[in-house]
């Protein structure tokens, strides 16, 4: 069973992105908390119910999956519209995670206009200010999930458990959660760090309604470090939770994340270290799949076999997890009506699409890059907002690996692979090839195998240089929320490759390094005197 089919708990009005970033008011404590559809008990007798911290958990972990309160949309985690809060379906986690990374780079161009989406385009265009509502959207979801976890961690001292005579047997099973909403939190700041850079900071150990303030990307970059160091002896070993929870490998490939990127992120080399932790998630249970490529993103990819080598999901359910982000969103803004049959969908959106530069990158033979079957679209974009320009690919799919359709025709079943052991395999053929650590031999053992699995021709070892690890990537995790970092850690974001469209030109233009990072959006600023902005913005 799916960890996202547990009953989640419920909060009626709490606003805790707006705590955690500009309020001086009380937190969950002070509010009501809706645990059925009639009764409203005090937080004291929700936390009466022992299953109430598991399902706290479970609110933590869906906040990388659904919205709000009510399904598909409605009650909002982070407000009302009409109150002030984003556009709902604009919040989800992934949606905005992705499309930061993504439609910022020659990997997809959505083709929607600005009055359905406004400030979409200058995603597109590489234009973004500090206005911008995706942007906004997605710094609020941050700091909603980090507001969570800070208050789970206050929930769930020593001291409270004890006044509340919680069991023995309960309490270990509270420091396991308490181990994982730690590591969400340090997830979610490592998504910050790459995305903005100093970001605005509080722990469970600050005074509920103090504003956070400001800290840099290089003290965020050591507390993630020292957090996830700190708390993998409480998490178990690879495998051993329930799927769609964090285990030990989940924090291996954070770690190996930052320090992947550690060059980009705070000027020091750190390869070796990200060597060490790529080693053990290779040494671990996980294993990439030997099931078809494109079985890895359907429908039942929690079962299918792609669960032995999905290392952390985000889940989705078209029943139990409705929602106008994740899945639904790439699957249905990756294709237009009559494909939509073909990937499980009763619609498309005709959104986003394939740059040209990036098929140049990747080639035409390659299995992997799955392209529709029988499209002319020229690769050539003249029009961004015509979708019937761009080369256009398939990814994700709510169709079962047995062709079946998944359980609803809107919302989908397949989960989004946060984290997968190809990609451990890949980063660990970079620090081979580009920082020269590791083997060389492993490297091309490890490029191969995916190439093997994918249906592509295995490469010599002459083969491997920077360029080929790159588009590598490219082909092996297009559309997984990459693109962007690889391209700045490669050197290639800012100038020497332009595609279509980048910098607002037809043909591409070089950007100034202040688009490395996106803006702190205007409207926390003026919520939050703690809070400064990123050069350029």
């Amino acid at each position: 069973m799916k960890f996202k089919k547990l009953n989640i708990l419920k909060l009626r009005n709490v606003a805790i992105a707006g705590i955690f970033l500009f309020t001086a008011t009380s937190c969950l404590n002070d509010l009501d908390v809706k645990v059925d559809d009639d009764e409203l008990y005090t937080s004291e007798q929700f936390y009466a119910n022992p299953a109430s911290y598991k399902q706290f958990l479970a609110k933590i972990y869906a906040g990388l999956s659904v919205t709000g309160q009510q399904s598909p949309n409605g009650q909002s985690d982070l407000g009302a519209e009409d109150d002030g809060g984003p556009n709902e379906g604009f919040s989800q986690y992934l949606r905005g995670y992705w499309q930061l990374q993504e439609l910022t780079s020659d990997e997809a161009i959505i083709a929607w206009g600005e009055s359905d989406n406004p400030t979409i385009r200058d995603l597109n265009f590489n234009t973004w200010n500090a206005d911008n509502v995706f942007n906004e959207a997605f710094f609020a979801r941050v700091f909603f999930q980090v507001g969570l976890v800070n208050e789970f961690l206050r929930e769930t001292t020593d001291e409270k458990l004890n006044s509340r005579g919680v069991s023995a047997e309960l309490k270990a099973e509270i420091k396991t959660y308490r181990a994982e909403v730690r590591f969400l939190r340090a997830l979610t700041y490592y998504h910050a760090i790459d995305i903005y850079g100093k970001m605005p900071f509080a722990t469970e150990n600050d005074v509920i309604g103090t504003k956070p303030v400001m800290q840099s990307r290089e003290f965020m970059f050591n507390y993630v470090i020292d957090e996830l160091n700190s708390l993998e002896a409480d998490l178990p070993a690879p495998k051993m939770n329930e799927y769609g929870r964090a285990d030990k490998a989940a924090v291996w490939m954070t770690k190996a994340k930052l320090y992947l990127n550690a060059k980009v992120y705070i000027g020091a080399d750190k390869s070796s270290e990200a060597l060490a932790e790529v080693e053990k998630v290779i040494g671990s249970s996980y294993k990439v799949a030997q099931i078809p490529y494109a079985d890895l993103f359907k429908a039942d990819n929690n079962t299918n076999g792609a669960q032995d080598e999905i290392i952390l999901p985000i889940t989705f359910d078209g029943i139990k997890t409705r929602t106008y982000g994740g899945t639904t969103y790439l699957i249905h803004a990756s294709t237009d009506n009559a494909v939509g049959a073909t990937l499980g969908v009763g619609a498309g959106w005709a959104g986003f699409r394939v740059r040209q530069e990036f098929m140049q990158s990747v080639g035409n033979s390659d299995p992997r890059v799955m392209k529709v079957a029988g499209n002319t679209d020229p690769a050539f974009i003249s029009d961004y907002s015509k979708f019937e320009q761009g080369t256009k690919l398939i990814k994700f799919s709510n169709k079962t690996s047995a062709g079946v359709n998944g359980s609803n025709d809107t919302f989908t079943d397949a989960d989004f692979p946060l984290f997968r052991m190809a990609d451990a395999y890949l980063m660990y053929a970079e620090l081979a090839v580009v920082n020269g650590k590791g083997s060389l031999t492993n490297a091309l053992t490890y490029i191969n195998a995916l190439r093997v699995r994918g249906g592509a021709q295995p490469v010599l070892q002459s083969a491997l240089n920077a360029d080929f690890i790159l588009n590598e990537r490219a082909r092996e995790l297009y559309w997984e929320g990459y693109r962007r970092q690889d391209l700045i850690r490669f050197g290639k974001y800012l100038s020497g490759y332009n595609w279509q469209w980048k910098g607002g030109s037809i043909n591409g233009a070089s950007l100034p390094e202040t688009r490395l990072l996106f803006p702190i959006p205007n409207k926390y600023l003026n919520l939050n005197s703690n809070l400064s902005q990123n050069p350029g913005y």
